[in-house]
């Protein structure tokens, strides 16, 4: 019993109703969303041909990520957080609508398309805050963490199943069916979010709410630990982010099947479900900051290795290495920032973990796909694989206080 309660401990859904309606809303607007980015990559592809296109898409969905992010961070500390949520999901099935109707339109701009997207990321992430906020108010103290637990699960099946469910489905039945698939994903979210009951936040005030990312910034740069962590991650992802050239290296050398181009997304996501199984044994890794830097190597180097591949199973392969080392690196860093954060700045320096967790990423992919098209993807993915795992080493050579670091209270 203990080792079933250990690797996965259901609590949270059997006892407490609003837990379960925002778990289930979260896990269906989560696999809508890598249903959507495949269907958003094949079409922008096809609409293209240029990896400069594809890595727009990066940018769309990062500026909206960063901008809403923050505006979203200080709604949850002014305003019932139910609200938010709701009023975010309700702009998210707008768009996802919108996505459907231009499919099934034969739109050949991209523009609008791009213009959907970018409003679908920002609905997403103005409810992030609040959502982030809701599993410590709706559940027992002593079942936060495997709520926590069962929200980051949901993410990884996501992300294994969607993006290849979504290669088969737009290859058989075509684009406006896999966004038809995506907006009832949505759909099924908005249901379960009006059954949320109130959340209100405690004790806020205008003062509260002024400037709520301004102390975050200021702890992260004062401290080397956490700028140290956090450029880290940035590092990893802006330079490594391989997505935006899937298309690019499907149709190079595996013939452009969808299905090969959903299978790349769900390699990652079979690492991260792995590596994610053995998490009790990460987290009681005492050198936190060593931990995480080595992961963060190996993400570029299995990178650079995926650009190398000449094999759908060797492709497949170097990336579900790189999914197991994100799953790593996100494991430790979250620790690190947690512990090291003073528990009065911990809501903001969350908040700029997310911004650069979620932005790093989409403007990773933008710059992937620009240096492509100056050059190949090949070049692209060694070369930023590359250069990831030497900035990380710099930064781990200049930072004694992160190759240092040890997480208290861990085994």
């Amino acid at each position: 019993m203990r080792a079933h309660i250990r690797f996965l401990d259901t609590r949270p859904l059997r006892g407490s109703r609003p837990f379960r309606h925002l778990w289930i809303g979260s896990a269906a607007a989560q696999f809508g969303g890598q249903i959507a980015k495949v269907a958003v990559l094949a079409q922008v592809w096809d609409l293209t041909g240029s990896p400069v296109g594809t890595g727009a898409i990066g940018l769309a969905t990062g500026l909206p990520m960063l901008l809403f992010g923050l505006v979203g961070g200080a709604l949850a500390d002014a305003v019932d957080r139910r609200t938010v949520v709701r009023a975010s999901v309700a702009g998210q099935l707008l768009a996802a609508a919108g996505l459907y109707a231009q499919a099934l339109a034969d739109n050949r701009s991209v523009a609008v398309l791009l213009a959907l997207v970018a409003a679908e990321a920002g609905c997403a992430a103005l409810g992030s805050p609040a959502r982030r906020t809701l599993p410590v108010r709706l559940l027992p103290a002593d079942q936060v963490a495997a709520g926590l637990a069962l929200t980051n699960l949901s993410f990884q099946v996501a992300m294994l199943a969607g993006p290849a469910l979504a290669g088969l489905v737009i290859a058989r039945w075509g684009l406006p069916v896999g966004y038809a698939a995506q907006a009832a994903a949505v759909a099924v979210a908005g249901l379960a979010v009006l059954r949320l009951p109130a959340v209100r936040p405690e004790g806020t005030g205008a003062a509260r709410v002024r400037r709520p990312e301004r102390g975050g910034w200021r702890i992260v740069l004062r401290r080397p630990t956490l700028w140290g962590s956090l450029a880290t991650d940035l590092s990893a992802t802006l330079l490594a982010m391989p997505i935006a050239l899937f298309p690019l290296v499907n149709e190079a050398r595996f013939d452009g099947n969808p299905r090969t181009l959903g299978l790349f997304l769900s390699a990652v996501a079979v690492g991260g479900i792995v590596a994610g199984l053995f998490s009790g044994t990460v987290t009681r890794w005492r050198r936190g900051g060593p931990v995480q830097v080595a992961a963060a190597a190996v993400w570029g180097l299995a990178l650079a290795g995926f650009g190398l591949a000449g094999t759908v199973g060797a492709a497949l392969g170097c990336l579900a290495v790189a999914g197991a080392a994100d799953t790593v690196s996100v494991v430790t860093r979250s620790a690190l920032v947690q512990w090291e954060t003073p528990d009065a700045y911990r809501g903001r320096v969350s908040s700029v973990e997310h911004v650069i967790g979620v932005a790093g990423p989409e403007l990773g992919n933008f710059r992937g796909g620009l240096l492509a098209s100056a050059t190949s993807a090949s070049v692209s993915l060694v070369t930023g694989g590359l250069s990831a795992a030497l900035l990380v080493a710099c930064i781990a050579v200049v930072n004694p206080p992160l190759r240092a670091y040890r997480t208290p209270g861990s085994g």
